[in-house]
């Protein structure tokens, strides 16, 4: 099972987020979208998963803490307790020994990141 991971920041764009996803792959092939559970409700991130057909699972905060990223970012670092919120979210809804196919990439205004990881579900 394949799951993309998003973090972005509060005033992203739907355009934001789908070109960080199709940086990191594409939506093809996907089971679903993940992300921090305070930033699930995001209008353009259930405009974004409408338009691929995809779920969005929602990971607590407390899951994501502690989740070693290859990526670091140290604004997320402090906030989050984990160093891409794309990479964490993608790997705890993918399951218990999933890994990143894709590292976290972000989109040209900086406002949207995204990361895939596979496994075999949570």
């Amino acid at each position: 099972m394949k799951v993309a991971g998003l973090g972005f920041r509060r005033d992203v764009t739907l355009a934001s987020l789908r070109e960080a996803l199709v940086a990191a792959g594409g939506s093809d092939g996907l089971a679903a979208m993940a992300t921090a559970s305070d930033k699930a409700d995001s209008e353009p991130l259930k405009q974004l998963a409408r338009e691929c057909g995809l779920p969005i699972r929602a990971i607590p905060a407390a899951t994501l803490a502690g989740i070693d990223t290859p990526t670091r970012s140290e604004r997320i670092a402090e906030k989050f307790g984990t160093g891409s919120v794309a990479e964490a979210a993608a790997l705890a809804a993918a399951g218990p020994r999933a890994k990143l196919i894709a590292t976290r990439v972000v989109s040209q205004d900086r406002t949207a990141t995204a990361a895939i990881a596979e496994g075999d579900g949570a």
